[in-house]
């Protein structure tokens, strides 16, 4: 069965696990490393963990201080870190922060479940969690990204009620 809770201590290297297959295939993806860059998973980049050591790409912040930081963050009111679960096992998981302003917005900084436990319901129960989790903390807004051409996670949030607002395009100079 599926189920959707609060990331606990003991999850932090099952997070890390998916956190670094999040970031190394967004990397792969047009768009991805400005992701990174502009602070998409938190400015994880591809290479994070043993790529990174073995000169595969450089991480803008170690997956284990971003997961460790959202799962320290879970008891206060600006972040948290959900996972899901298929029969109490980790199998994906979302994190949110409140971004105060001119107007309180929830953003979404990282939605993955693992490709074999895609298709019955984690992840829109993970974005469910989280949109309940900002309406919670008064956030007039909810944002979230997705990578051109990630058409699973487009529909994804669609299907949980988000609506495309702004389309961001970009080219180099050179």
């Amino acid at each position: 069965m599926e189920a959707v809770r609060a990331a606990a201590a003991a999850d932090l290297p099952r997070c890390v696990e998916l956190v670094t297959e999040a970031s190394l295939a967004a990397d792969s993806a047009r768009g991805g490393r400005l992701l990174a860059t502009l602070g998409g998973f938190g400015g994880l980049g591809a290479g994070a963990g043993a790529g990174a050591a073995a000169g595969v790409g450089t991480a803008l912040v170690d997956p284990g201080q971003l997961v460790g930081g959202w799962l320290g963050a879970g008891t206060t009111t600006s972040s948290t870190l959900l996972v899901g679960t298929i029969d109490d096992v980790v199998v994906g998981l979302a994190a949110g922060t409140v971004v105060s302003g001119d107007r309180t917005v929830g953003r979404i900084e990282c939605c993955y479940v693992e490709p074999a436990a895609r298709g019955v319901g984690v992840g829109s129960g993970l974005v469910t969690a989280l949109v309940a989790w900002f309406g919670e903390r008064e956030c007039s807004d909810v944002d979230a990204l997705a990578l051109p051409g990630d058409r699973s996670m487009k529909q994804l949030l669609e299907a949980t009620g988000f609506k495309t607002r702004l389309l961001v395009l970009h080219r180099s100079p050179s």
